[in-house]
């Protein structure tokens, strides 16, 4: 494998840039390192042409010479496939949109071409993306890059397994109920969801009910994600929840965290049964921020469990999209993605204000701990990777594991919208990596990227990857 390619994206685009590498050779080690890790990985689910792919990259080279060119000029990437790339199909992982070819870019795709990148393909994700287990029945499973036996998480394992198994040095990514940060914790990345509305959505052909999910950069360190960040934020009249540019740039602000911060620590949210080893992991790097001179805190409690709400109503929303198929293309469809969409059906007015009432005392539970901290840490995921085909844990060293509880950390913070990210922790005793959560105020990805790269500096991760 080239050394390239576990190389931190902002190195690779700062050799590009030096011309001391070239797009081409870029390019073709990429290629080379998909179909070299196929079979194992199962990443990538569809390329595009290989000669338009070395076309693209000379007419990058041409454009480095000039030395005018954007920022990810000659940069490989790959697009989650719930995504849309012009001439590319967007499966969604599933059998009845085997053949559902995009006719646009997506807004996030079409910004990062503009800066420079190059699409190669799609990365795997779950149908739909409804689970945090990578696999379909058109593509089978995507395996972790550490642990063939074990998943990439998901749903963008894809993304996460390309990333942490050098096989791209960018891929999009998108953070529903957890999607980005569940795959970045079991890759060893970093993830970043976005405060709701920072990276645009769509276009869709339905508008957006269900407002959890949001874009954000999956990546191999803090600044790469700030890179990804600084080409696709900003308004976009396609999307009405879309927020205005923040007006810096968020890879220039990363050295600026504040001296003196507040930070929360919750070992459970009140509810989450934890891996002991997973617990004493992030436990410790939680602690690091001690050694960075702020100030920490445990918290007691935490706000309603948020599983089966996040579930009905994406079930409900899931449902809308795709009832008027169901009666000629049920069968198509996984058995479980679909038994769990019909559960839809079950929303009612009642049901509907519970879920809603739910989701305020979370968002006032989401101030109250705002306004006596900075920043909150918590775990990412409470456990150790899942088998590549599953199922989730029923219980975990004796301690039963509820429905969604994988997103257990995650989910919260897709409802409230806050920014989250995660950070390689550690690993546990099998040897995998653990993840630690650091959220912020809403609309604050800033604050939240400046404490992520703190971490990172004072806990490099950057240099240690699978080798497969």
């Amino acid at each position: 494998m080239s050394d390239w390619l576990q190389r931190p994206l902002t190195e690779i685009t700062r050799l590009l840039a030096d011309r001391k590498l070239s797009p081409v050779e870029l390019m073709e080690a990429t290629l080379a390192r998909i179909d070299a890790t196929h079979e194992k990985l199962g990443a990538f689910v569809a390329l595009r042409d290989r000669a338009a792919l070395l076309a693209d990259a000379k007419a990058a080279e041409a454009r480095l010479a000039l030395g005018e060119a954007p920022p990810l000029t000659g940069v490989p990437l790959g697009v989650k496939d719930l995504e849309d790339v012009a001439g590319l199909v967007t499966s969604h992982g599933s059998v009845p949109f085997a053949d559902n070819l995009a006719t646009r870019d997506s807004i996030q795709v079409e910004r990062l071409r503009a800066a420079g990148a190059i699409v190669v393909g799609k990365t795997n994700a779950p149908e739909f993306g409804y689970t945090a287990i990578t696999k379909n029945r058109l593509f089978g499973p995507t395996r972790n890059p550490w642990d063939l036996e074990r998943t990439p998480g998901g749903s963008s394992g894809g993304s996460s397994a390309a990333i942490a198994g050098g096989v791209v040095p960018m891929a999009t990514a998108s953070d529903g109920g957890g999607s980005v940060r569940l795959p970045a914790s079991f890759t060893g990345c970093f993830g970043l969801k976005t405060s709701y509305g920072r990276i645009p959505h769509g276009p869709h052909h339905l508008w957006v009910m269900d407002d959890t999910s949001g874009h954000g950069p999956l990546t191999r360190t803090v600044e790469d994600a700030a890179l990804h960040l600084d080409a696709v934020v900003g308004a976009h009249p396609l999307d009405p929840n879309s927020l205005p540019h923040p007006g810096i740039s968020y890879r220039d602000v990363l050295r600026d965290l504040p001296s003196g911060l507040r930070f929360g620590y919750s070992a459970d949210l009140g509810y989450a049964a934890v891996q002991s080893d997973v617990a004493e992991v992030v436990h410790a790097a939680a602690r690091a921020f001690l050694d960075l001179g702020h100030r920490f805190e445990a918290v007691e409690g935490g706000p309603p469990e948020p599983g089966h709400d996040w579930g009905m109503v994406g079930a409900f929303e899931a449902l809308a999209k795709l009832a008027p198929l169901l009666p000629e293309h049920e069968h198509e469809f996984g058995r479980a993605f679909i038994e769990g969409i019909k559960t839809g059906r079950g929303m009612t007015p009642e049901r509907w204000g519970d879920a809603q009432r739910r989701r305020e005392e979370l968002n006032r539970w989401c101030a109250g701990i705002f306004e006596r901290f900075d920043l909150l840490l918590t775990p990412t995921v409470p456990y150790d990777p899942p088998a590549a085909k599953g199922p989730f844990p029923s219980e975990v060293e004796g301690k039963p594991q509820r429905w969604g509880s994988v997103g257990g950390f995650t989910m919260p913070f897709n409802l409230s919208w806050h920014p989250a990210a995660t950070v390689r922790a550690g690993f546990s005793r099998a040897g995998l990596p653990v993840g630690l959560q650091i959220v912020g105020p809403r609309y604050r990805d800033d604050l939240v990227l400046q404490a992520a790269f703190a971490f990172e500096q004072a806990r490099p991760w950057r240099d240690a990857w699978p080798l497969l």
